[in-house]
């Protein structure tokens, strides 16, 4: 397949992420909602898109994202058009309603996704593919590694796009002054999320909230001693994905656009000689973009996708 050109009107980095972030809409996709008990007496919601297929893909969205997420829509979209059942689910507290456990969602939670896919599983699906988007992407990767060789054998092929393999110096790039817009919307939606958690939880300790202006105090406050890391660098170093891809025992294709704006250069590996790992850098793409303007409202990097998944 062609490598990602984008169309002339999106003619930076910026524009590339904006632009599909705020103004894609997918029209059809109408979930049918399950809501999972986890293990710890949480609950997941699971949106589906399904047709009686032996064949689904699992996937998983980026910070602050949900199954709503236009990009979330149109990958589930283009495979169910394409014959499978598609799963697109929720992390905790992401779906529309607080999840009841003190602990949110993370990079690294992978136990989450094991349960997704164990539950996916059991339904009889002969053909599992897992698809991640930015931390979803990591998150999927880290869990892959993880498995390794006890990956259930119905996972077939994993994809994933704009993937900040490196945790601590994404979130350094994703905090420089040029990337004030990202960093401050995605803070000011994690900190309204604590503040929620709070009317729930209420020893849930927001003394420190106001006074959080990065990222990286945010994860150094709440996401680290949440869950069971000493600190931001602790979570940073024990969940980022390039600590676990060369384990990976299955086909597994990594997309990161070089002009994507989240990524650090620690997220563009050369040297890794896992077979199993396809990576793909375009020039262009930007972070979750990779838009086309054409009749079928499809996106490159959905086809991108559909056509690793179906090659055997």
């Amino acid at each position: 397949m062609k490598t990602y050109n984008p169309p002339a009107l999106l003619f930076t980095n910026h524009l590339e992420t904006i632009f599909p972030a705020l103004l894609r809409s997918v029209s059809d996709v109408l979930y049918e909602r399950e809501r999972i008990t986890t293990t710890d007496h949480d609950f997941l919601d699971l949106d589906w898109l399904k047709q009686g297929s032996k064949k689904l893909v699992i996937i998983s969205h980026g910070l602050e994202g949900s199954t709503d997420r236009a990009y979330i829509q149109g990958m589930a979209k283009v495979f169910f058009n394409t014959g499978f059942d598609a799963l697109a689910w929720n992390y905790r507290g992401c779906s529309g309603e607080m999840n009841s456990k003190l602990r949110f969602y993370h990079s690294g939670a992978t136990d989450d996704l094991d349960f997704v896919v164990k539950h996916a599983a059991s339904l009889g699906y002969e053909e599992i593919n897992l698809i991640g988007f930015s931390l979803g992407g990591n998150l999927t990767l880290k869990y892959a590694g993880e498995q390794a060789t006890d990956l259930n054998p119905v996972v077939k092929k994993i994809v994933t796009f704009s993937v900040p393999l490196d945790l601590r110096a994404s979130c350094e790039k994703i905090s420089a002054p040029s990337n004030w817009i990202y960093s401050n919307r995605f803070l000011k939606s994690l900190k309204k999320k604590v503040a929620d958690k709070a009317k729930l939880i209420t020893d849930l300790d927001l003394t420190q909230l106001s006074k959080i202006k990065t990222l990286l105090e945010f994860d150094n406050t709440y996401t680290a001693p949440l869950h069971g890391f000493r600190d931001a660098f602790d979570y940073y170093n024990r969940c980022s994905a390039i600590k676990f891809i060369s384990h990976i025992q299955r086909p597994t294709l990594i997309v990161n656009a070089l002009n994507d704006p989240f990524l650090s250069k620690e997220c563009f590996p050369t040297n890794f000689s896992n077979s199993f790992l396809t990576f793909e850098y375009p020039e262009r793409g930007g972070h979750v973009g990779f838009a086309l303007f054409n009749k079928n409202g499809l996106y490159w990097s959905e086809l991108r996708a559909l056509e690793f998944i179906q090659t055997l």
